[in-house]
């Protein structure tokens, strides 16, 4: 009997999942999940992620059991231990194949290598796939043969070249023969270092997913574009939670929009093209980390960068991190952050620039911060906006480009809902009040006065790219 043993990660859904459907064309399955806490932790991983993938592995395993495929459970501390603990699951039961979907991170790449090696070694058969991409890092290269550090071409190029294949949903396995293999317990979560906020919030599961893209594609999808910038407007799909740990695949929603799109990716519904592109962002900071593996080292994309002289502002960062900056619309976002696990992405650009840029405090701090408290954080996307940011990555933003907090605010929340929802002390004041509170009735509404002088943090920003030398 062919057994095959697949092992998920961040790929936790029974549909179109490539490792799972490969395994099952194969013969009987055997699935098994590493938890590899203190390896998370060390990644920067916080209780509401993983408390999050822990809850994903619970309803993954109510549906695999649906299809009599038994899921093994393992506690390994470090990824290091993963190529003995999936052998002994191999000679125990007799396995003939292993199967897993690729990780992209440096940490991670490092880790499946040492997989197929020790497999290899051993005899048995082990295969990779590339899941959670349309293009394999590497295949999808510029004229000159190297890895795009550019999106606009990389998008360019992504849809020049996808093909039917590509976007081809895979079929989720048959129901097969029970085999004799029980399914292991899921152990309870050890205490963490904080709270998984989202609990709530976040329901796991690949169906919890294909319903938040239903609604998404029905309700606001067509209106994107327009409504995608407005944090109190609830106008983005939602789906990052679940695409980071792979409860639905990015065909999956590809394919949701060609349904909707006249069989369209590039052109079209503005909304549906719009959101496509994230998608593909998504993708490209993928590559990124596999092409330019610098930046899985904690180093900035563009080499220059290294030298910017950070400020050492450990007052001005916990204030940051608290949501008291005394700029309405960061602390806002960031109390969002801290109650949610989840944090819109427009704000996600005006709290990383206001950290890099307004306090000039290394972005590497935030994104450390981000990773520990968002519910979707991942490296890839994590580290490619906080580079984008703080204008030390791919297409990053031009140095001398730094978000006003209280311009965007009167932009983008006009009315200061957002604001009001999450600074409560604000909510009495008139709207228009509510972007830059009177200096003369912070102390009445018990918020703290700006922390940094806008004009004067900018000035300082801008002389600090300046002395840089490229």
């Amino acid at each position: 009997m062919d057994v095959q043993l697949v092992w998920l990660r961040s790929d936790l859904r029974i549909h179109d999942n490539t490792a799972l459907a490969a395994a099952a064309a194969k013969g009987p399955v055997i699935a098994v999940f590493l938890r590899s806490i203190a390896q998370w932790q060390s990644h920067g991983h916080g209780a509401t992620k993983i408390d999050f993938w822990a809850r994903g592995v619970a309803a993954l395993k109510g549906a695999l059991s649906g299809l009599n495929i038994p899921l093994l459970h393992r506690d390994i501390d470090r990824f290091d231990a993963a190529p003995q603990a999936l052998l002994d699951i191999a000679r125990e039961h007799h396995v003939t194949r292993l199967h897993f979907n690729h990780e992209y991170p440096l940490d991670e790449r490092r880790r499946d290598q040492a997989v197929l090696d020790a497999f290899k070694r051993e005899g048995i058969a082990a295969h990779g796939y590339h899941d959670a991409v349309a293009f394999a890092p590497g295949t999808l290269l510029t004229g000159k043969g190297g890895y795009y550090g550019v999106f606009t071409p990389f998008s360019k190029a992504w849809h020049r070249q996808i093909s039917a294949e590509q976007l081809e949903l895979r079929d989720p396995p048959e129901v097969q023969k029970r085999l004799p293999v029980e399914s292991d317990p899921l152990p309870e979560l050890p205490p963490l270092d904080d709270n998984p906020a989202g609990r709530r919030e976040w329901p796991a599961g690949e169906e919890t997913a294909a319903d938040h893209l239903a609604r998404f594609l029905r309700f606001r999808g067509r209106h994107y574009s327009v409504q995608r910038d407005f944090p109190g407007v609830r106008g983005t799909s939602e789906l990052s939670p679940y695409l980071a740990l792979g409860m639905i695949s990015h065909r999956q929603c590809l394919q949701a929009v060609m349904s909707e799109n006249g069989g369209h990716l590039a052109d079209g519904d503005a909304g549906l093209t719009t959101w496509v592109n994230e998608l593909i962002w998504r993708e490209f900071y993928q590559h990124v980390a596999v092409g330019f593996p610098e930046v899985c080292r904690h180093q900035p994309f563009q080499e220059h960068t290294k030298q910017l002289a950070w400020r050492e502002d450990d007052e001005g960062f916990k204030a940051w991190c608290e949501g008291r900056t005394g700029y309405p619309l960061v602390d806002a976002a960031m109390r969002q952050m801290l109650t949610t696990g989840w944090m819109h992405n427009r704000l996600r650009m005006v709290t990383a620039m206001f950290l890099s840029k307004h306090l000039l405090i290394d972005w590497r701090r935030g994104e450390a911060f981000f990773m520990r408290h968002l519910v979707d954080g991942e490296f890839c996307a994590n580290n490619g906006g906080w580079q984008w940011a703080a204008s030390t990555g791919t297409d990053s933003a031009p140095y001398f480009r730094i978000f006003n907090p209280t311009t965007q605010s009167k932009r983008f929340d006009p009315d200061g809902e957002f604001i009001a929802r999450w600074v409560p002390a604000l909510a009495e004041l008139p709207a228009k009040a509510r972007h830059a509170p009177p200096r003369d009735m912070l102390t009445q509404l018990d918020y703290p006065a700006p922390i940094v002088d806008h004009k004067a943090a900018r000035a300082r920003a801008l002389d600090a790219f300046k002395a840089l030398s490229k």
